[in-house]
């Protein structure tokens, strides 16, 4: 699978080329997964070199992170069964980066937070209450 599509592509350069300021929390334009474990990234900008992204990445230890991650090692993965990595090809979200990694982190995981953000009826608008109660 083609992990960007060039519409995909675009889109993500105008988020990485938007300016620097503290507004600047756009909403994750792609998520890609591993089909047979719990790794799960979800970007929002495209650096000039065509390909470092930035986004929040969950291994599945517990501990979702912002932060680059590059599209050609995600494209070389090599997974059982003649699998790699694949682009969530409904994903779709509104809501601010900042808000995933808020929930993911508290969840445990990116998956969880999309999970239990579905079940309560909205996309983690209102994140999960923080239990050290620092925000």
């Amino acid at each position: 699978m083609n992990l960007l599509t060039p519409e995909l592509r675009a889109a993500l350069r105008r988020n990485g080329d938007a300016p620097d300021h503290p507004g600047h929390d756009p909403a994750p334009l792609v998520k890609f997964f591993n089909p047979l474990g719990p790794a799960t990234w979800l970007a929002t900008e495209l650096h000039p070199d065509g390909d470092t992204l930035f986004g929040l990445a969950d291994l599945g230890f517990g501990c979702p992170e912002l932060g680059t991650f590059s599209l050609s090692e995600l494209a070389a993965v090599r997974l059982p069964f003649g699998l790699g990595i694949e682009r969530d090809l409904l994903f779709a979200s509104d809501v601010p980066l900042s808000v995933w990694a808020r929930s993911a982190r508290l969840a445990g995981s990116i998956l969880l937070a999309e999970r239990l953000a579905r079940t309560r009826g909205a996309i983690l608008s209102d994140p999960l209450p923080d239990p050290e109660g620092d925000g």
